[in-house]
This record gives structure tokens, C-alpha cells and sequence, in this order.
């Protein structure tokens, strides 16, 4: 019987940190159970501070330095090193189930057309209505982010994309200003024509920190992305060929 790996994409998978060496301690251990285990993990320490890059190579990890602080540049140097032919993302408090890598994967090979997909989440720290505050959150960062830009936003806790795609798009995504919100500014370098898919069997657990930080600061970055972006492209042009027959589409990706 051939091998069901032999079938499937190679998958990387991607996890950023900075001084966040129990949380990931966790998440490397949740992704060595994998039922489908990835055929890496590459972790960026981002100028920790703490046992992060000792963590990650505990777990055999492949671990990237990368002193200019900030997710964006911790990311893109990530995916700049991953040879999968699937780059996964999760943050160092993700918690993916144990199919995690494996829904990635069957779903890319499934639909040769899909260039990324993404999931959602639960957050695993709150006492009571952790998956409805998640939702709640999530998703006005669905609704305002795809009438933004033009398609299904990707979620940096949770996501992937094909290899290929990214190398296409690299140089057009922000790697230096950390205030830029890295996943919200990948969906827009995608373009709208790109398929985007959201999966549930790519919903995984979170810790609630993100709604610690000052919702004045979480809405200055996401303002800054989306002037970032929409001095190339306004959502009015992004949805016009977004809505454009094929025909009629310009043959690159607009920002």
C-alpha cells in the first residue's frame, strides 16, 4: 500500500517567539504528537532573552535568529527558511490538535488551486466563554479585514500557505515596522484574486493576551497596516478585481 505521506505536500511549520519559552515548550510538544508529524518545525527566536532557542532545540526544531524585533521581520524569516512545500504558522501559545498538520496538508493536496487557509480558535486561558469571546473577536477581525481587502483574512495563530505563494509575495510584505499587523498585511500582499480558505479542522487553541493589549494600540496597528496597504490598492480596486470576470483580470497579484 503506498505510503499516505508520499501522497501528501510536504508541510513546515513556522512558530515565532520572543521570551516565550513555556508557551512554547507546549505547543512543540502538541506538534511532536502529530498524527501526521511535519516535516519540520522552525522556530524564530526573535532576540529572546530567555531558554526560547534552548526550548526549540530540545524539540529538534530548526531555530532562526533574528534580532530585528517585531513579528514581522520574526516571520518572514521563518518563512524565507522553510523548504515544505506547505508553510503552516502558529504562534508560540497556539494549541493544534492532533490532526492539525495532517487537515493542512490533505486539504492543499485536495485543491491544487487553494493558496492558503487558515483557522480559528478558542481561548484556553479565560474561565468561562473562552470560544464565544474568541468569536467574538475573530470575528470582527473577519468582517472588517475581508471588506478590507477582498477575501478571507488569514489568522497568524493559525494558518498556511503554499511555498510557492509566498515566494511570490515576500518582497511585498512588511518586515521591518512591528506595529504593522503581520498576518493582516500577508492577506493583502496575496491579492484578491488568491483562494483563501477557512477550515475548522485548523481551529486550535490561544491564550487571551491578545485582548490584553491597549485596544488603542491594537486598533493604531491595524490602521497602519490598512494605510500601509491601501496607498497601493483601496478596497474599491481590490474588490473590482476581485469581482472582475477572469478574462478580465490583470495577469499580477495588485497589493
Amino acid at each position: 500500500m503506498r505510503d499516505l505521506r508520499n501522497a501528501l505536500p510536504s508541510v513546515s511549520v513556522v512558530v515565532p517567539a520572543r521570551d516565550d519559552a513555556p508557551q512554547l515548550d507546549r505547543c512543540l510538544a502538541l506538534l511532536a504528537a502529530q498524527s501526521l508529524p511535519p516535516s519540520e518545525v522552525v522556530v524564530v527566536d526573535n532576540d529572546s532573552r530567555d531558554a526560547t532557542a534552548a526550548v526549540a532545540r530540545r524539540w529538534g526544531a530548526v531555530v532562526v535568529q533574528e534580532p530585528q524585533i517585531g513579528i514581522p521581520a520574526a516571520a518572514a524569516a521563518g518563512y524565507d527558511t522553510a523548504r515544505g512545500d506547505v508553510i503552516a504558522r502558529l504562534d508560540a501559545d497556539s494549541r493544534p490538535g492532533p490532526d492539525w498538520v495532517r487537515a493542512v496538508a490533505t486539504r492543499m493536496a485536495a485543491d491544487p488551486d487553494l493558496d492558503a487557509m487558515t483557522g480559528t480558535g478558542t481561548f484556553t486561558d479565560l474561565r468561562r466563554g473562552g470560544r464565544l469571546a474568541c468569536a467574538l473577536y475573530l470575528g470582527t477581525y473577519d468582517v472588517l479585514t475581508r471588506l478590507a481587502v477582498g477575501h478571507t483574512p488569514l489568522w497568524g495563530s493559525s494558518m498556511a500557505f503554499r511555498r510557492s505563494v509566498w515566494w511570490s509575495v515576500r518582497d511585498r510584505v512588511e518586515r521591518i515596522d512591528p506595529e504593522v499587523h503581520d498576518d493582516m498585511d500577508l492577506t493583502f500582499a496575496l491579492g484578491p484574486r488568491s483562494r483563501v480558505l477557512r477550515d475548522r479542522a485548523m481551529d486550535v487553541g490561544v491564550s487571551a493576551r491578545s485582548l490584553r493589549v491597549a485596544r488603542r494600540r491594537r486598533m493604531a496597528r491595524a490602521w497602519r497596516t490598512l494605510r500601509r496597504n491601501w496607498a497601493m490598492a483601496p478596497p474599491w480596486v481590490r474588490w473590482r478585481e476581485r469581482l472582475a470576470p477572469p478574462r478580465l483580470r490583470r495577469t499580477r497579484r495588485p497589493r
